[in-house]
């Protein structure tokens, strides 16, 4: 088991005080033994320091893995997610369809907590919507019949398929 910087210096100066009190009578000695046990503390600072820095640079995993993702801003609001979401056997789609499967979902957040970009993959195809104050474009490419939708923010809509 590794000793931090703090451990170790307490144990150090620990020692230089009993040195001190035992070869207490000379004032002047122990004034050069406290300088020099200064700057050999200084030196181990720096030295440990430094270890210290390198090794956790050198302890960064190669690769990060998790079930979701999250970014939050300086408030703590979530403001970008990426995760996976897990199948939904009954549940009903707007074109009459039942089932939703399992799809990998990444979300952009405005401040006011809107998605403003998402994006999902998933067995059966992927999608997209960019959304903003004007309105939202949405472009789905699953099932049978890919399509483009345009969307104001009076609510019209204009579909596009091939």
């Amino acid at each position: 088991m590794t000793r931090g910087v703090d451990s170790e210096l307490e144990i150090v100066n620990t020692f230089a005080w009993r040195i001190i009190l035992i070869h207490g009578g000379n004032k002047m000695k122990t004034q050069r033994f406290a300088l020099i046990l200064t700057l050999l503390n200084l030196a181990l600072l720096l030295f440990l320091a430094t270890k210290g820095s390198r090794v956790e640079a050198e302890s960064v995993p190669p690769v990060l893995r998790a079930r979701a993702f999250e970014i939050i801003d300086g408030q703590g609001r979530v403001r970008a997610e990426i995760k996976v979401l897990p199948a939904q056997p009954d549940f009903k789609m707007p074109d009459g369809t039942t089932g939703y499967p399992e799809t990998v979902l990444l979300r952009l957040i405005t401040s006011k907590g809107g998605p403003n970009v998402k994006l999902s993959a998933s067995e059966d195809g992927s999608g997209m919507v960019l959304g903003g104050e004007p309105g939202y474009v949405q472009i789905l490419s699953r099932s049978k019949t890919p399509f483009i939708k345009l969307v104001n923010k009076n609510g019209r809509e204009q579909e596009i398929k091939p």
